[in-house]
């Protein structure tokens, strides 16, 4: 729906007369509502309702969860219990192994080298792992592996769930020999995705090599440090025995313990323990990173390095049957970022976040940058599926606070042009010279032809009575509303890339009623 704003515009000499300036500065887009928190916190017994019947109805022993909102936890809760035992009850500040939801802030800190001069994502991987030297690719004009590659699961090496959870501990040692013995490729680089776990491990041993400290190391001092998260850890054996989650498999209608695993080589891929409390720190980085704006910058990465992680890098797949968990049907389409899934659905909301299972474990985390909000959610019970439930959460949040993504602000150019535009509109009178199209505008439709179109709507829709408000689709591009006593027009036009932009294409469209 087009808002619509009256701005005292009458016809006048067949052109319709703009009574103010549209023209504004510049700002990054907004949330428009000012009781949008205060709807968010009023949707939260709802979600926990969610959280803990779905935690029921999978048996999870025990299960934590969080909404971050503008990058604040500002509701977390917890049920049932983290060791059976013992009887300790989870909380938010329980610390769970997350597994695959490390591979995220793996690839963050190959961001912090790249944007440091230490490497560089289209290097060949070899050049930092020298074992991939030997690597036999599958033909001979197969290009080598790059450190993108990794990053995005496009490398050529095969899914290895649940094969490479096992591998979790091994050391640094045998992850060589591993890799001095060969490796199977199943497709040639760079060709198709197949998520893979080894693809991560090699990322962590770049950046043991690069910077001379061990991953765990390296990612500790420069990412959980600096954000706060005190109380993320490696190696299980340094959480505190009643802060610590067991892990636990379903089997025969009981509960059986899961070995917890060591930190290992393989940790990069899916080694870390952290809480909802310490990684909402995280996802807030995430959330932090948009708009794209002017200003100071705070986190562990840049923002736009940030942004560079969600974006769609690999096609994974397009699930045209997928339905929300109300049973709406809305088809989506997926791709692998750098160490993050993004999923965008037929609705155009964008998802942006990663899963993670473990024996004993599973979770997932989401957040939706035009919307501003993010949910995580741990369990302890052998890759506890948390997709279904969090896609619920979400889509029960934005429909039941009526959340609306951020409002793009209008350009001034934008703004200026579609001034002019109301000016000249409907009798094109001076188009030519007006010097506010572009040199393809008359060539492609001449301003007769245009003329004559646009006089039989305005014919139709009868004296225009109001303008509505300038729509943006981006910088350049926008859509806006003339209303008349018997019908609408919708004026859609976008620029050209030069300095003025000009009116490259210019479409009227009736509003049918």
């Amino acid at each position: 729906m087009l808002k619509t704003t009256f701005l005292g515009v009458c016809l006048l000499s067949g052109s319709l007369a703009l009574a103010q300036s549209t023209v504004s500065t510049y700002q990054p887009p907004v949330f428009t509502d000012p009781d949008r928190v205060k709807k968010i916190e009023a949707a939260w017994p709802v979600i926990e309702k969610l959280y803990q019947d779905y935690a029921t109805k999978q048996h999870f022993p025990g299960m934590a969860y969080g909404l971050v909102v503008d990058g604040k936890l500002l509701k977390a809760g917890a049920t049932g219990y983290t060791d059976l035992a013992k009887k300790t009850l989870a909380t938010p500040a329980s610390l769970f192994r997350i597994a695959s939801m490390t591979k995220s802030l793996t690839a963050m800190a190959i961001l912090k080298l790249r944007d440091e001069g230490k490497l560089r994502l289209d290097d060949p991987a070899e050049q930092y792992v020298p074992q991939l030297k030997k690597l036999r690719y599958l033909t001979t004009d197969s290009p080598r592996i790059t450190v993108r590659n990794l990053l995005t699961h496009s490398a050529g090496f095969p899914e290895d769930n649940p094969y490479g959870d096992r591998q979790l501990g091994d050391s640094e040692a045998e992850l060589t020999r591993f890799l001095d013995g060969g490796v199977s490729l199943s497709n040639v680089p760079g060709v198709a995705y197949e998520y893979s776990n080894l693809g991560f491990v090699l990322l962590g041993r770049i950046l043991t090599n690069v910077t001379g400290k061990p991953y765990q190391q390296y990612i500790t001092e420069s990412i959980l440090k600096p954000l706060g998260m005190t109380n993320t850890r490696w190696e299980y054996t340094q959480v505190p025995a009643g802060k610590l989650a067991h892990g636990y498999r379903w089997q025969g209608n009981e509960w059986l313990e899961e070995e917890l695993l060591h930190d290992g080589s393989h940790g990069a891929m899916g080694g870390l323990i952290t809480s909802i409390d310490d990684f909402s720190k995280y996802m807030a980085v995430h959330q932090q990173a948009w708009p794209p704006r002017s200003g100071t910058e705070t986190g562990p990465v840049r923002r736009s390095s940030v942004r560079e992680m969600q974006q769609p890098w690999t096609f994974s797949y397009l699930n045209g049957a997928f339905r929300y968990p109300d049973g709406r049907a809305c088809p989506m389409t997926s791709s692998y970022a750098y160490g993050l899934r993004w999923s965008h659905d037929c609705g155009d909301r964008v998802y942006v976040g990663h899963t993670g299972g473990l024996p004993g474990f599973g979770s997932q985390w989401w957040v939706m940058p035009e919307y501003g909000i993010g949910v995580v959610a741990y369990g302890n019970l052998t890759y506890a599926s948390m997709g279904s439930v969090n896609w619920a959460v979400l889509d029960t949040l934005i429909r039941s606070a009526d959340l609306k993504p951020r409002q793009l602000p209008v350009s001034p150019i934008l703004a200026q042009r579609k001034a002019e535009l109301v000016k000249l509109l409907p009798d094109w009178t001076n188009a030519e010279r007006s010097g506010i199209f572009a040199e393809n505008v008359f060539p492609d439709r001449s301003v007769a032809l245009r003329r004559q179109e646009a006089q039989a709507l305005f014919n139709t829709i009868g004296k225009v009575t109001s303008v509505g408000e300038l729509i943006p689709e981006n910088q350049l591009r926008g859509t806006f509303r003339l209303t008349g006593e018997r019908g609408a027009v919708d004026v859609f036009f976008t620029l050209t890339p030069e300095i003025p932009a000009l009116i490259q294409q210019l479409d009227l469209r009736e509003v049918k009623r």
